[in-house]
């Protein structure tokens, strides 16, 4: 059977990266925060006639870089980040022979639930 995903995640595996996961989505929403300030930064140094330089764009391209490395965490893992605003993610998992995603939300203590690959958070089953 041909599976869309190489990684497939038990629930004990992908429960044990939930403490990591929680680490890279507080990096995650750190940069953002950070490259939405540098931008703001950015385009008020960006005037008509003014050099765009220096410290300014150096750490602009560090939280771009941060930014890059942890969102690499997740696809290096297969794991799909569905929503960062509330922590959202899909584990592909095999259930019962089937292709499916294990679904997990930051403000859930645990993973219990799971749902078809095309059917997002509204076909959520319990597990």
């Amino acid at each position: 059977m041909l599976h869309r995903y190489t990684k497939h995640y038990t629930l004990d595996e992908a429960r044990a990266l939930l403490p990591q996961i929680r680490g890279w989505l507080k990096r995650l929403r750190e940069a953002l925060a950070r490259l939405a300030k540098h931008d703001k930064r950015l385009q008020d140094l960006s005037e008509p006639g003014r050099e765009l330089g220096g410290e300014a764009v150096n750490k602009w391209v560090r939280n771009l870089a941060d930014l890059k490395e942890v969102l690499l965490e997740f696809e290096r893992r297969e794991i799909q980040i569905k929503d960062l605003d509330r922590g959202l993610m899909d584990f592909p998992a095999i259930l019962d022979g089937k292709e499916v995603f294990l679904c997990w939300e930051a403000k859930e203590d645990d993973i219990g639930f799971w749902h078809e690959l095309d059917s997002g958070f509204g076909g959520r089953e319990p597990l």
